[in-house]
């Protein structure tokens, strides 16, 4: 199962980005291979439907799951429509996350907020 985490920085020992929309990067890691790559986020510099465009991003990868700490109500009907189910994470650390998920102690990430539009989210 791949999974994506928005993270600061190319580095498993990297934290999780609070902003999904506007992360520098998405961690693509496989649950089966162990394997990780990273993927820079062409919409953080964009102006406006930045969560969309991370959304698109994450479905292009073919992920079944997301972590992240929040996400907003667009990029969130992108992701749901392409059956990616959100979990909230819990930890500022990426490997504790992945760790909490595959042990089934992440809950579904439930509260969806407004978006920022424009107003960055960082």
């Amino acid at each position: 199962m791949k999974i994506a985490v928005p993270v600061e920085e190319k580095s498993l020992a990297a934290n999780v980005c609070p902003s999904f929309g506007r992360t520098p990067y998405f961690l693509i890691y496989d649950t089966e291979t162990k394997e990780s790559s990273f993927l820079e986020n062409g919409a953080a510099a964009s102006t406006g439907g930045a969560g969309i465009k991370a959304a698109q991003t994450i479905v292009d990868q073919n992920v079944s799951v997301l972590l992240t700490p929040r996400c907003g109500e667009n990029a969130a009907a992108v992701l749901k429509a392409a059956e990616i189910e959100l979990y909230k994470t819990t930890s500022p650390s990426v490997k504790d996350n992945i760790k909490a998920f595959i042990a089934g102690k992440l809950l579904l990430l439930d509260e969806i907020h407004a978006g920022f539009h424009g107003r960055g989210g960082r």
